[in-house]
């Protein structure tokens, strides 16, 4: 994990991967629950025994909105913000895409790349390029452009 504590150092980084996560497992019962949490029970997500008949990828699959709700756990593991940049926060997204499918049981890990760093009003704004990849796959689950902001107070 990479410790970044002062805007100065961020800066210098710019153009850089930042960090790697941990392989993390997404399994069935994460699929699951997400589910559950949010609505989206659709069979490709939930019922093992239909998609071996009828999905093309065999298995269930998770949600794309739980793969990139996974983000705030795979960064945390990749980069940690401190000194003065404890307060950083996500802005939100300029683009994100899903390339590819997490299946059942597959490992995912995210990359960071800082793509740049600007002063605003009380603080700055981040742009990170984000990839989470799936263990054995050529393609990424997902790819985004996240925007964060850290204060300083």
């Amino acid at each position: 994990m990479r410790v970044i504590s002062g805007l100065d150092e961020l800066r210098q980084l710019e153009g850089q991967e930042i960090g790697c996560s941990d392989w993390f497992t997404v399994d069935q019962e994460l699929i699951n629950a997400f589910g559950k949490l949010t609505g989206d029970e659709h069979w490709i997500h939930m019922d093992a025994e239909r998609c071996k008949r009828e999905s093309p990828f065999g298995v269930t699959i998770a949600h794309g909105a739980l793969t990139m709700s996974l983000m705030t756990r795979l960064v945390k593991q990749a980069v940690e913000f401190s000194g003065e940049l404890p307060r950083t926060i996500s802005y939100g997204f300029n683009r994100v895409r899903f390339p590819a499918p997490v299946r059942n049981g597959a490992r995912i890990r995210l990359r960071m790349h800082l793509v740049g760093v600007e002063r605003i009003l009380g603080g700055a704004q981040m742009v990170w390029n984000i990839l989470i990849e799936v263990e054995d796959s050529s393609k990424p689950a997902l790819a985004a452009e996240w925007i964060s902001r850290t204060y300083f107070f």
